[in-house]
């Protein structure tokens, strides 16, 4: 087991009028090698949990432990707990302060003990894998754009070779073409080096795609914690908490109410638009068989069946369209 909460409460302002439970009794178990995403509304808690986990926040009650060790017990090295389990802020400018890119990636690994030397071989490997360009290694971190500055704060943490990287609203301001690099890059480095991976995010179109484990964090309290096919069957909960399910959900329940026998568990495009060909194709006996008259096709012979469930895998195979998700 990697981390562990156990009745964990946080409490801002303890003791006062602006007193706020922000955590309470929290029970959790993050064990090595996943893909976690966390999900609340704003001011659920979730920032506060995720801070819980290499120690920036100290619980009022309960206890945290890190491979079976207690975090916050007297002779524990809370900075080598740091460096195993790094944190990505959703806001990039709080993580960047070095004259150029290069220097600031190698502020980590420079701090594990490593030579300016060895720091830049890991610096760069780093910037490679989230798909920053060499020839702005130079370049000033505050020139940057915002999807720049992103890379550049997760190449930061990735340098120092955590066991658990957590990013906090990582692709929050991007285009999608710009989300997608970022993620796919981070699914990668899950794949590759096997690190745990923890995604706070609030597009739920994100989650589904590369979460293997889905918790909900509401009011301070652990609402869902399951597979997020499993926490997405649950969306009209979700919308109760100020949240969602992905918009493939909501389409995927709206052709059964149609009739049409689908998958409503399907979360991403990729797997609605399978289920709902698969389904197309099972229909040989059902209503587009009764109007199954020869057409003519550029000197070809088709079904008017045929031609329609053709149509329809076109319109769904193309993914994009212009720029807008099907």
């Amino acid at each position: 087991m990697s981390i562990e909460l156990k009745n964990v409460t946080y409490t801002y302002s303890p003791g006062t009028a602006y007193e706020i439970h922000a955590l309470k009794d929290i029970n959790l178990s993050i064990p090595d090698g996943q893909f976690i995403g966390i999900i609340g509304h704003t001011g659920s808690g979730k920032s506060t949990l995720i801070q819980h986990f290499n120690a920036l926040i100290r619980p009022t009650s309960g206890t945290i432990t890190y491979n079976g060790e207690d975090i916050w017990g007297e002779k524990y090295d809370r900075r080598v707990l740091r460096s195993e389990v790094g944190l990505v802020f959703q806001y990039p400018e709080h993580q960047l302060f070095e004259n150029d890119v290069l220097s600031d990636v190698c502020f980590g690994p420079m701090n594990q003990g490593l030579s300016r030397e060895e720091a830049e071989v890991e610096a760069k490997k780093a910037l490679q894998h989230v798909g920053f360009k060499e020839k702005n290694y130079s370049k000033s971190p505050f020139e940057l754009s915002g999807g720049q500055k992103k890379r550049v704060a997760i190449a930061g943490v990735l340098a120092m070779n955590p066991k658990i990287l957590i990013l906090d609203e990582p692709t929050a301001g991007l285009d999608p073409k710009g989300r997608d690099d970022i993620l796919d890059q981070i699914a990668e480095l899950h794949k590759v080096r096997g690190i745990t991976i923890i995604l706070v995010s609030h597009s739920m179109e994100d989650i589904a795609k590369y979460a293997e484990r889905l918790i909900v964090v509401n009011d301070g309290e652990i609402a869902y914690d399951d597979a997020p096919k499993a926490v997405f069957a649950h969306y009209r909960e979700l919308e109760a908490m100020g949240l969602a399910a992905p918009q493939i959900t909501y389409i995927m329940h709206a052709l059964k109410e149609k009739g049409l026998d689908v998958d409503v568990t399907a979360t991403t495009v990729d797997e609605a638009k399978e289920n709902i060909l698969a389904v197309l194709r099972k229909c040989n006996s059902g209503k587009l068989v009764q109007s199954d008259r020869t057409l003519s096709d550029n000197g070809q012979k088709k079904t008017e069946r045929e031609t329609l469930v053709s149509e329809m895998e076109t319109d769904l195979t193309e993914d994009k369209k212009g720029g807008q998700e099907i």
